[in-house]
This record gives structure tokens, C-alpha cells and sequence, in this order.
């Protein structure tokens, strides 16, 4: 590997590329115009792309910080390997497919700056390809049910909001997503950084939920806008994406729910499962059947590991504010609860 900086500053800008030149070329120029800085500094770590990303790279941006890894470590490998040589107060975890607006560091430096027990805060995130859509993966901040279903102001499940202002409104959140992240450089290490048996996907819930459990709070901030592609390293429909969204759900459940509702949460969480591979199986989706198969196989020979980790968490007892204490999946296709707003969502 190789870094060609060392000096610290006070937010570090870090993208994860794995054979995204594609993005690097479209979305690099706007980031660099709109994140110049005395205090800013932008990385790239690459996770050992097949692609001429690295050529281009020194090529057309010799300013940039490089950091090379020789193979893919994931999400969570390759973010912890490249944050622990990186010196700087705030971390930003920026996925290659995402087009930054003007004035977007700003707002959430400054308002974290205020509070020392804030975490982590992302901006509005809208879809790149249908800019006043939220994007799946984080709207206006994250959240999940007592099941552990991820959702977020302005996604349940697969329903989309129009961004009209609704969520215009700084608050409290539960978990910030992994395409845009602001995040406290010491309290990122103190968490244990990224869980790299998730490899991707829930891994920012997990940090998040752990971080919660330190007794800290993540936030989401209106006045920061970033435009998300979304499925860049993994097409949505993907049998591998599938796999590790259904494993790193039980994971999340299992390090992280304390023991009295641990069992029959995991257990409830099982039987929904098998309810969806049913429906993959008789839709005649086999890869996407075997990938649900696969992901609990692939849970229980890990159990033990995440076992150790579970004893080392600090669980609380109460239960957390940001945790919807409904179903989603019960409010969505039952009482046609398709909107946050309709979730009777305490403040």
C-alpha cells in the first residue's frame, strides 16, 4: 500500500474505489471543486481494482491522496485499513457514486463541532437519476424496527418519497449511511471501526447501533445535499447482495439486541426469512432462494465469532428512541403504511 500524504486535517474526505474508474471520472471533478480547503483533504483507497483506476488516478489527479491495497477487502476491510492511516479529526465516508452539491461540508462541520456527543451525521441524500427522489440508501436519515429491518425518512421498503421539504429538519437518527458519513475520527477507532465479518452491507447500522450503545447520537442534517447512483459495486438485484443483506441482518440482531429480547426477536427474524425464500422458490427465483439458504448457513458457521463479539459490546437495557418498536413489513403490507409519517414515529 502507499500513501502519499501523512499531514492531518480536520476532515478527510475518503472514497473506497473497487473498479470504479467510471465514477472516479464523473464524479472527482465536482468533489474537488466543491471541497477545497485549507482543512479538507481527499483520499483515495483503492481495493485492489482490475481496472486502470490507479493509472488514471496518478494520471489525471496527482493531487490526490492514494492509498493502494493489493486485493479487495470489502467495505468494512478496506475503510478500516485506509482510516487507520489517516490522521484527521472528522472522517467522511464518501462512495465513489456520489456527486456532492456546493456548500455540502459545512453545514455538518459546523454543527458538530457544537456537540461533542455527536457521532456521526449525513446530509439529504436524493437519487442521482432522479434528482428530487430520495435514494434508498440513507433519504433523510436511517432508522430500523424491532425485527431489524432497515428503513429511513422517505424509504420504507422499496417506496420512495418526493423530496417537497418534509424533512427539512435537523434530528436524531439511528443510523447514518455508508454512501455519505460523517463521523468523529476517534470515536470511529474507539467503536472498533467497521465489523469486517459484514464485508458490506449493514455495516454502518452495526457501527451505528454500537455507537448508540456508547452512549452517543448520530444525526442527519437537511442543509447538506449529496446525489447518490447507488448499486455501483453490486447491481440491487445481485444474489451476492442478497446474501449479505439477509446474513449481516442476523448479525446486526445478534451482537446487538440485549438478551431478553434477543431469542424470540432472531428466532421471529428466522421464520420471516424462510417465509421469503418460499416466495423466491415458488416466483421461480432459485439464485435468489439459495442466496437465503446460503446466508444463514453462512451465519450459523459464524456464530461463535459474533458470540465473542457480543460479549465485548456495551447492550443497553433500555430500549433506544430511534428504534420503531413496530413492524414495517406488517405496517407496509397490511396497513398500507408506505410513508414515515405514517409510522407514529415519536420525536
Amino acid at each position: 500500500m502507499n500513501v502519499l500524504t501523512e499531514e492531518y486535517s480536520k476532515v478527510a474526505i475518503v472514497i473506497l474505489n473497487w473498479n470504479g474508474k467510471r465514477y472516479l471520472e464523473q464524479f472527482l471533478p465536482k468533489l474537488i471543486e466543491y471541497s477545497t480547503s485549507d482543512e479538507v483533504l481527499i483520499y483515495v483507497a483503492d481495493n485492489g481494482s482490475s481496472d486502470d483506476s490507479v493509472s488514471f488516478l496518478e494520471l489525471e489527479y496527482p493531487q490526490l491522496n492514494l492509498i493502494l491495497f493489493n486485493k479487495n477487502h470489502g467495505f468494512t476491510g478496506g475503510y478500516n485499513k485506509a482510516l487507520k492511516l489517516i490522521k484527521a479529526a472528522y472522517y467522511v465516508i464518501l462512495n465513489s457514486d456520489v456527486e456532492v452539491t456546493s456548500n455540502w461540508i459545512e453545514p455538518i462541520i459546523q454543527f458538530m463541532d457544537k456537540d461533542s456527543k455527536i457521532a456521526a451525521c449525513q446530509p439529504k441524500i436524493r437519487s442521482f437519476a432522479q434528482k428530487k427522489i430520495f435514494e434508498y440508501a440513507g433519504a433523510a436519515g436511517g432508522f430500523i424496527d424491532k425485527f431489524g429491518y432497515p428503513f429511513c425518512r422517505g424509504r420504507i421498503l422499496k417506496n420512495l418519497e418526493k423530496d417537497t421539504g418534509q424533512y427539512d429538519d435537523i434530528r436524531e437518527i439511528f443510523w447514518a449511511t455508508g454512501a455519505c458519513m460523517f463521523i468523529r475520527a476517534d470515536l470511529f477507532k474507539l467503536a472498533g471501526g467497521f465489523d469486517e465479518d459484514f464485508f458490506a452491507h449493514m455495516e454502518e447500522i452495526d457501527l451505528c447501533w454500537r455507537i448508540k450503545n456508547m452512549g452517543y447520537k448520530i444525526f442527519y442534517h437537511p442543509d447538506s445535499l449529496v446525489y447518490h447512483v447507488g448499486g455501483g459495486a453490486l447491481p440491487n438485484d445481485s444474489p451476492r447482495k442478497l446474501f449479505l443483506n439477509y446474513r449481516n441482518n442476523l448479525f446486526l440482531l445478534y451482537k446487538n439486541l440485549n438478551g431478553g429480547e434477543l431469542i424470540w426477536i432472531l428466532l421471529f427474524r428466522m421464520i420471516l426469512d424462510g417465509v421469503s425464500a418460499f416466495m423466491y422458490l415458488v416466483s421461480f427465483k432459485g439464485k435468489s432462494f439459495f442466496a437465503v439458504f446460503k446466508a444463514h448457513i453462512s451465519f450459523y458457521r459464524l456464530l461463535p465469532e459474533m458470540h465473542k463479539k457480543r460479549k465485548k459490546e456495551q447492550l443497553k437495557l433500555n430500549q433506544i428512541k430511534e428504534i420503531y418498536s413496530g413492524s414495517i413489513v406488517y405496517g407496509y403490507f397490511v396497513k398500507k403504511r408506505k410513508y414515515f409519517w405514517n409510522l407514529n414515529f415519536s420525536k
